[in-house]
Order: C-alpha cells, then structure tokens, then sequence
C-alpha cells in the first residue's frame, strides 16, 4: 500500500514496525569540550540516552561506539547512566563497535548486555595510560625564571617545567594501578564466564574484533542493522536518537552554554586546540 494511502487507515489497523532506538557515541572521551569540538562525556550525551530509553514500544536500545578512549571518570559516568536507565527500563542494551571501543570505550561497551563488532574493529586496551611534556629546560633558554609558592610540600608534583623526580612517577603509578583493577572488576564482572584466560588480557594489548570474540571481549561479529534485522525482523527500523534541538532545529547548547565574550572565544579556540591534538594522539595509538 503506497505510504499516502497507509497514512489514511486507522492507526490501530496498521501494520507496525519495530523501532529501535539508536545512540551514536563518537571520538575521544573528554570532560568539558567546545563548540568548536564536542568531546564524548556524559553532560554531551546524557540527553540523548534519556530519549532513547523513554521509547516506551522499543524492545532494546542499541548504541553505536567509536572511541579511542580518554577519561576513565567520564567514561564511567556513562557506563553507570546507560545501565542505571536500563535497569530502570528493563530494556536490553545492544552495543556495536565501529573502528575502536579502546581504553575507555571498551569499558563504556561494557554496558551493552551484548557487544558486537565488525572481524576489523579494533577492541581492547583495558589499561590506563597517562601523557604530557616536560620543559625543564625552555625557560632558562628563553631568560624566563618561574616563580612558584605552595603551602603543601606535595602540590608541584609532576610539574612539567621541573626535571623528574622519581618519587612523582612512583605515585603517579599507584595511581594508574588502581584505576587499572577498577576497570579489570567491570570488565571481569560483565564479561564473566564469557572471557578467557588469555595472559595478555588485561596488559593494555588490543586486538581485531576477531580476536576479540575468541577472547571473550565481544559476543559476535556484524553490522548493526544485519544483527538488528535477524533478531527483530526485516521491518525493523532504526531511528537515530540525537541531541535535543530547538524550534528552529538547531542543537540546544550543552552545560555551559552559549558563547562569552571576546576573551571566552579566544580560550574556546585554545583549548580546542588542545583537544585536538591530544584526540589524534588517541586515534593514532590504533593507526587511525
């Protein structure tokens, strides 16, 4: 029956289709952002979970993942919210891995009550890592003497414009070291019987989603609309749930809100910068 004729039957005669609802999660996993560049945490996306979740007729809530990580608190944050509204709405959590769901984005995959990927995907890395630069040296080359004043012995720890003491990284260590057991607890207690006892499971190594399903790190291999249509029927249609829009359409700000002044604008555009770079330094990790 052509669509103008369907939309004249009564709504209770017509045939209808499954929806599901889908959630698209894309890029290095930040707290804060700008408008320049979003960042993926959960002040950016917790609108768009909520959505999907209040669809009351859709019998799962599948989300799409590409990430190469980033912040373990903000990817926490959103472990916990997809899991808290899944439980509250007794609905079952689809999650499918585009390029990456690496570091933090395996561990924001763990909320999906299965977890599928396409044999290429990259999955993995349940590790913690951190970055930076040191300067020792810059600021007697440029005549620049810095000048610092605490009250705590401790507060200049890991200063990147003093030489490197071994004490700072022993610290900083066990911090990693216990963010790492965080995570290896959720990855043991979602993943279960299903992982295997392969040795270099929780070094921080990655693999292909091939790997991935012998390992136990993802249920199985394919597309979302291909698994979507196999369990739900070829009819099924998935709507892509995105932030919410005003009357005109447009994105509504997230926390924060729109644009400051002159000098907010300048800092926006710096801090961007930032961003940026240390987003390619996370992709380039995974060769992309």
């Amino acid at each position: 029956m052509p669509n103008y004729l369907a939309r004249l039957v009564p709504g209770r005669f017509r045939k209808k289709k499954t929806i599901i609802p889908v959630v698209r999660m894309q890029g290095a996993i930040m707290s804060g952002g700008s408008k320049f560049k979003p960042s993926l945490n959960l002040a950016n996306i917790a609108a768009a979970l909520d959505k999907a979740f209040a669809k009351k007729d859709a019998p799962a809530v599948a989300i799409s993942i590409n990430s190469p990580g980033g912040s373990p608190v903000q990817s926490r944050l959103i472990f916990e919210r997809i899991r808290a509204l899944a439980e509250e709405k007794n609905k079952p959590v689809l999650v499918f891995v585009e390029d990456v769901a690496a570091s933090g984005g395996y561990m924001i995959a763990l909320a999906g009550d299965e977890i599928f990927a396409d044999p290429t995907s990259i999955v993995g890395s349940i590790g913690v890592v951190s970055g930076g630069f040191g300067f020792p040296e810059l600021l007697k080359k440029v005549g620049v003497e810095r000048r610092v004043y605490t009250s705590g012995e401790n507060k200049v720890i890991l200063d990147p414009f003093q030489p490197e003491k071994e004490s700072d990284i022993d610290y900083l260590k066990s911090l990693q070291a216990e963010v790492h057991e965080i995570f290896i607890d959720m990855v043991k207690a979602r993943r279960g019987i299903r992982l295997s006892d392969h040795p270099d499971l929780f070094s921080g190594l990655f693999w292909t989603g091939r790997r991935g399903l012998e390992l136990g790190l993802v249920d199985g291999l394919g597309h979302m609309r291909e698994v979507l249509r196999g369990r739900y029927g070829k009819d099924v249609k998935l709507e892509l749930v995105g932030a919410a829009r005003d009357f005109f359409g447009r994105k509504l700000p997230s926390v924060g809100g729109m644009f400051g002044n002159v000098d907010h604008i300048a800092a926006a555009a710096v801090s961007g910068l930032a961003e940026t770079v240390e987003e390619k330094a996370l992709w380039g990790r995974y060769g992309l």
